[in-house]
């Protein structure tokens, strides 16, 4: 396995994290549940840098143990998930006002 391989397996597995992958192309409830499971204090993402914003509701949730293995993200790969996901929001950003006008923000779920 040369160095190209190892890159390209990385890329694939922080872009299954990534914010904007998950508010963009994956379906609301996705997005939706890991803000209510996260107890975030964001009732709502807008669509436009939504995977930026994610990132920022995901850091504004509940405190909690993490390692960033187990499901919940640690803290500094967020950060590092942020900065990658305003620059995709960036080039994604006609398709997402097109999003925005047509579905509006994505709510967090409510459980009760």
């Amino acid at each position: 396995m040369n160095f190209r391989d190892i890159l390209l397996i990385l890329v694939a597995a922080a872009a299954s994290g990534c914010g904007t992958i998950t508010t963009t192309f994956r379906d609301d409830a996705v997005a939706s549940n890991k803000l209510a499971r996260w107890h975030s204090h964001c009732d709502t993402v807008p669509r436009v840098y939504s995977g930026a914003v994610f990132d920022y509701c995901t850091l504004d949730a509940e405190p909690r143990q993490s390692t960033g293995f187990d499901g919940h993200p640690a803290p500094t790969l967020i950060v590092l998930d942020m900065g990658v996901s305003a620059a995709t929001d960036t080039l994604l950003l006609p398709y997402t006002l097109y999003l925005q006008n047509k579905h509006g923000d994505i709510k967090k779920a409510s459980f009760e």
